[in-house]
């Protein structure tokens, strides 16, 4: 377990290390569905899933979490160095960035607010090491559901980017503007 918190009115949210072999299938379900299109493996096998996660964990510099509530799992967390990854070089990175891409699981509608009450305790986990001031993100610029989420989060918007497989929207949520606009939960 990597991080645990106490949701109000939703349960115990859990950050599980992705295990690529025991995990494959289940993402797969995750990013094959229609819903989750804007995530880009659509088309890929549960092999080709395997692989990816494979890859990005072994690298130091990109992570992939299962994000779990009450033990069952609901999504998928990946966090980046920036300065590690093709959006580095699209935006003078800071010291203190990290990225993130959020996927909540596609396949079943989650209880209502959940998305909502999951984005800062995210935050929070990212935030617990000192050395990060700043989330980044770039969701595909067609993805109006996450930009409206990331608006209600507190990032600001940035420029569009164009990256290998999308026109994203870059958007940076600071340390500071977030533990302004979220108390930490007792």
């Amino acid at each position: 377990m990597t991080y645990q918190e106490k949701i109000a009115g939703f349960g115990e949210l859990s950050l599980v290390v992705l295990d690529p072999k025991a995990h494959a299938e289940l993402v797969h379900g995750w990013v094959t569905e229609p819903r989750a299109a804007f995530w880009g493996m659509g088309s890929h096998s549960v092999d080709e899933v395997r692989e990816i996660y494979e890859f990005v964990d072994s690298l130091d510099t990109h992570h992939a979490y299962l994000i779990m509530l009450d033990g069952a799992p609901v999504g998928l967390l990946q966090t980046y160095q920036p300065e590690a990854d093709p959006v580095g070089e699209r935006y003078p990175v800071r010291p203190g960035d990290v990225g993130m891409h959020l996927l909540l699981a596609p396949g079943r509608r989650p209880p209502k607010g959940l998305t909502t009450a999951i984005g800062p305790a995210l935050a929070r986990f990212l935030f617990a090491d000192p050395t990060r001031l700043r989330i980044v993100v770039e969701p595909d610029v067609r993805n109006e559901r996450a930009l409206e989420r990331l608006r209600r989060e507190g990032f600001t918007f940035a420029d569009e980017i164009d990256m290998p497989d999308k026109r994203a929207q870059l958007a940076f949520l600071t340390r500071e503007r977030f533990e302004s606009e979220h108390a930490v939960p007792a």
